[in-house]
């Protein structure tokens, strides 16, 4: 891993306004989620754009051209089109000209997924550079008008750089997982081509993020405590020798009782969730850039990433920066 970027928009969204559009208070969301504001996209800004400005500064930062490119990775949920693929369209903003490009879409564990097939395509020699990103625009499938999940998301995009290298962080272990059977406490039922929009079920607010929350919760914490010793457990290394985690930024609540159930001190892990909120697939690449240029993370260190994602879907990997 060789370089990293990030990109915010412009426009926040404080608790504060969301007292205006729904029956809600900065202090119920705070007390609930630990989320303070979150980013929100301009209405023609997609995630290509955002996904290119962070793939750019990864670039930058790793003092490579796109033309060093021999792949690109996008994770995201929230396309900006069906077809081509936001990868395919990142790679033109770029300037990556005929490098293979595809979407990945595993939720918010989207970009673990990536990061983990990044690392096996490098290590069997199939590629020497590739770009993984994690782009989201959330603020167009959050129905506005739902307290209860309008509140949790925000906009963003995070990316990073993984090559053949003997500087940077090398993935150790790596645990990915998925349970289809619980697919439906979090979805976005409208569409897809089992239930193509219409403007029967967009009235009915179909084509937005529908969350059972009190199971998503549950089962949030359940998955990343699993997966989390699972990863350690593949190379041997105890909980409390992990010096940092960066892990999926959902809710303050969630991030609290996983700290507690492995035992290790809340300020071992990086969370950024008051400023951004969920912002799904983008959420640990961000949070991955903001720990390295703010020097939190240094040589040597074992850096554990965790994240929960709709599927349902969960994924670990473990780095030794």
């Amino acid at each position: 891993m060789v370089g990293t970027g990030a990109y915010l928009p412009a426009k926040v969204l404080r608790n504060s306004d969301l007292e205006s559009m729904v029956d809600t208070s900065d202090r119920w969301i705070v007390e609930r989620t630990g989320i303070q504001e979150r980013r929100i996209a301009a209405e023609k800004e997609c995630p290509s754009d955002m996904g290119t400005a962070a793939a750019l500064m990864a670039l930058e930062r790793a003092g490579l051209t796109p033309e060093d490119l021999d792949l690109i990775i996008v994770a995201t949920t929230t396309a900006d089109t069906l077809f081509p693929s936001t990868a395919c369209q990142i790679q033109q903003k770029i300037g990556a000209r005929k490098v293979p490009a595809f979407d990945l879409q595993a939720a918010c564990s989207g970009f673990l997924y990536g990061l983990v097939m990044a690392h096996h395509l490098v290590a069997l020699g199939t590629y020497r550079t590739i770009l993984v990103v994690g782009a989201e625009k959330l603020s167009s499938i959050v129905n506005w008008s739902d307290r209860n999940t309008c509140v949790l998301f925000g906009d963003g995009a995070g990316a990073v750089i993984i090559q053949q290298s003997a500087t940077g962080g090398r993935l150790l272990a790596h645990d990915l997982g998925a349970d289809g059977s619980q697919g439906q406490v979090l979805t976005v039922p409208a569409g897809g081509s089992r239930l193509p929009i219409t403007a029967e079920n967009v009235g009915e607010g179909l084509q937005f993020i529908q969350m059972v929350g009190k199971t998503v919760f549950r089962l949030a914490i359940d998955a990343m405590e699993s997966t989390a010793r699972t990863c350690l457990n593949k190379v041997g290394l105890p909980v409390d020798k992990v010096d940092y985690v960066i892990p999926h930024q959902a809710n303050m609540r969630i991030i609290e009782l996983l700290a507690t159930r492995l035992d290790l001190p809340l300020k071992r892990f990086f969370i950024h969730l008051e400023r951004y909120g969920n912002t799904s697939a983008a959420c640990i690449p961000i949070a991955l850039h903001e720990a390295l240029t703010a020097g939190n993370i240094q040589p040597g260190e074992k850096i554990l990433l965790i994240a929960f994602g709709g599927g349902l879907t969960w994924a670990s990997a473990l780095l030794e920066w």
